[in-house]
């Protein structure tokens, strides 16, 4: 096990000296991630709300889909979006094939299910008698929804989280769309992946301890916001 020992004193080593390469891989996850969780939380709560408190026909089907969709495997994902995203794809012209925003836009649909499920059972999880005295009370229609959201606070924090979890370690849509490309497109997971085929052992755990240091810091914030709100 002497190369695993070794592993992590080279990983220590590179975080600490500041390598190029390896932050260029941090960087790359940071902002792709947070570009498509941003956008997958603001089209998929809304989304969630109406699914969990509005009735209507074929509701069972719709949350049917949404489930499935949420174990979509993400070179599945990878696949279509870079069929779409290639020059002779209907998105070819915008030339997103192999950028981080690619990369987004992927992650975005590998996110948005996960936020609408689970942000439609948490809705569904609060007091219907408390919708009611809202109504009772005059609220309009922002106020209802912004109270609802309120009150179902919680279950909210732990499908973003899930979500966030999801696209920090996917590879398959960071590998096809983006391509692995160095100093450009290259993510944690798919520069893990790379490393560790060519032997390079010690960038592979540099990098897996940056992705278990930020789930530990997201853990801790949303363990902060329960406990203030």
């Amino acid at each position: 096990m002497e190369f695993l020992s070794n592993g992590f004193v080279q990983a220590f080593h590179l975080l600490w000296s500041g390598n190029a390469e390896t932050y260029s891989a941090i960087w790359a996850t940071v902002m792709v991630s947070s570009y498509s969780i941003c956008c997958s939380l603001i089209a998929g709560i809304p989304l969630g709300f109406c699914l969990g408190y509005f009735n209507f026909r074929g509701k069972k089907s719709v949350r049917t889909v949404v489930d499935t969709l949420m174990a979509l495997p993400t070179v599945f994902i990878g696949l279509i979006v870079y069929a779409f995203l290639t020059r002779r794809g209907p998105l070819g012209d915008f030339s997103l094939l192999f950028t981080l925003p690619g990369i987004a836009i992927g992650q975005t649909i590998l996110a948005l299910p996960i936020v609408i499920g689970l942000s439609a059972t948490a809705i569904e999880s609060t007091d219907k008698k408390l919708r009611t005295a809202i109504i009772s009370m005059g609220a309009n229609r922002q106020q209802l929804f912004m109270s609802s959201l309120w009150e179902a606070r919680h279950g909210l924090l732990a499908g973003a989280i899930a979500a966030y979890g999801r696209v920090m370690t996917e590879v398959g849509i960071s590998m096809m769309v983006g391509g692995n490309i160095k100093w450009h497109t290259r993510t944690i997971t798919t520069a893990i992946a790379l490393e560790t085929n060519k032997g390079q052992f010690g960038m592979g755990v540099a990098l897996g301890l940056v992705l278990l240091t930020i789930a530990f810091c997201v853990n801790v914030s949303v363990s902060f916001l329960r406990r203030r709100y």
